[in-house]
């Protein structure tokens, strides 16, 4: 039996359950191995290089989230169709759209990684860097743009190894980038005694290697999905580019948001906590972001690897299978949400400490107190991830980008506002209103879908009696 055979059999015929521990349980531990990388780090600048370096690194960080969002954009925007293609047993057009965005991926992402270089000082000033705070922030941006074009691909090459069935290829791989991570970084900062440059360094050699290593079953074949020549059209680039959107303007939003509360906290720190507070704020908000990243990919890891079981079967209009595998994953990030908050709630003191040296008692103290607000937001979180993943899968881009903007963008900067008066602790607060909104749009969103189905059942019903005639 062939792998794409395998592959085509599984998201279709698998037990529901079954195929969520043998696609999403790996999933979990592939995306949470991918931000393993970013906690790492997290941990080696905080205890080793301290509050100053920590806080340049976060105002850097959504710079380079933005351009690893331009690869997202093509590598997500290309799956959801690919994914229904295979439904559809259309071969011929999932292996073009793959061999494609693959191209495009490598030179927008040279562009990017071009801009981030050459136009790093104006940048790092845009981010809210103050002249304590520039050079290490440059220099840190500079050396991830020079890995840009290869590091890119790490997440694209993700998603097509799990369209291809090859999940715990794909699990096995993000273990070995952040294994080869935190190698990296005990020898270029702890022996070569190196600053923010070996941080990026290591993350982006990782990064650039797992590229290749994840490159290797498809150019031998082994897959689903497989290099053919290119043929570009604009139906083609207009498809990956609205399916691609959602998660796209959901990151560049996020990053935007970054902006304006490092910013706000520049500004608030430092009428709460006298001179220096902005730049303690600043890391602060560094510390929720990476005790996020504990929890985060779990949701998304339990949504995301589903999503090409629920594009297939919505490409071969299977919509009860559609319902089932999609209940199966809202159980799962339910579960994933409120242990997330349990765990934040009970551990915000060695959670902070991973992050902090034991030296900086303000900064340890003020970040426990964070979390213990901030935790509450994945009581609701788990709702917004799935959904928005759930539409992304079945070709839903309006919603989803209505989700993804109104959750990155919208409700922050409108929370904001609304929770200034209330100094620090609105801003950590403001995760938690974010995601009860966007809980609320999810289930608007989510009625409207269920009319949609049962609509496009009966329509099948329909159909299926009339050639039974």
């Amino acid at each position: 039996m062939s792998t794409k055979t395998k592959a085509e059999i599984m998201y279709a015929t698998m037990n529901p359950w079954r195929l969520f521990f043998v696609v999403a349980m790996p999933g979990m531990v592939s995306m949470f191995a991918m931000s393993v990388y970013s906690i790492i780090e997290g941990i080696f600048i905080g205890q080793i290089l301290g509050e100053g370096a920590f806080a340049a690194v976060n105002i850097a960080m959504p710079l380079v989230m933005i351009n690893f969002s331009l690869a997202d954009l093509i590598g997500v925007g290309a799956s959801a169709p690919i994914s229904i293609a295979l439904g559809k047993e259309n071969h011929e057009t999932a292996n073009n759209i793959f061999s494609c965005s693959v191209i495009m991926i490598f030179c927008v992402s040279i562009i990017m990684g071009s801009i981030m270089f050459f136009a790093a000082v104006p940048l790092s000033r845009l981010m809210g860097a103050d002249d304590v705070l520039l050079e290490t922030s440059v220099r840190y941006l500079r050396t991830a743009a020079l890995c840009s074009p290869l590091a890119a691909l790490f997440f694209a090459m993700d998603n097509y190894l799990r369209i291809s069935g090859f999940v715990k290829t794909s699990m096995i791989i993000n273990i070995g980038c952040n294994l080869l991570t935190l190698g990296l970084l005990s020898i270029f900062l702890l022996y070569f005694k190196m600053d923010v440059v070996g941080s990026a360094l290591a993350t982006s050699i990782s990064m650039c290697t797992c590229s290749f290593v994840a490159m290797i079953p498809f150019v031998q074949k082994k897959t689903v999905l497989k290099f053919t020549k290119p043929k570009f059209s604009a139906a083609m680039i207009k498809q990956i580019a609205a399916c691609g959107s959602p998660v796209f303007l959901s990151n560049v939003s996020g990053r935007v948001t970054s902006i304006l509360m490092n910013i706000s906290l520049m500004s608030v720190g430092a009428k709460a906590l006298g001179e220096g507070g902005g730049q303690t704020a600043v890391a602060v908000y560094a510390v929720l972001m990476y005790a996020s990243d504990l929890c985060w990919p779990l949701l998304y890891g339990i949504a995301d690897s589903l999503s090409p079981a629920l594009g297939y079967n919505w490409g071969a209009k299977n919509y009860d299978r559609v319902k089932s595998i999609a209940k199966r994953a809202y159980i799962g990030t339910a579960t994933v949400g409120f242990i997330s908050t349990s765990l934040l709630f009970f551990l915000p003191g060695t959670i902070s400490s991973w992050f902090v040296n034991a030296k900086d008692i303000q900064l340890l103290e003020i970040s426990t107190h964070a979390i213990r607000l901030f935790c509450f937001a994945y009581l609701f979180r788990w709702i917004a991830v799935t959904t928005q993943s759930y539409f992304t899968a079945i070709e839903k881009p309006l919603q989803a980008t209505i989700m993804s903007v109104a959750v990155a963008f919208v409700f922050p900067v409108v929370l904001l506002g609304a929770f200034w008066s209330f100094g620090l602790d609105g801003i950590w607060f403001n995760f938690v209103g974010v995601n009860a909104l966007a809980a609320v749009l999810s289930a608007v969103l989510l009625v409207r879908l269920m009319k949609e189905i049962k609509k496009k059942e009966i329509d099948n019903d329909n159909v299926i009696h009339q050639k039974t005639k």
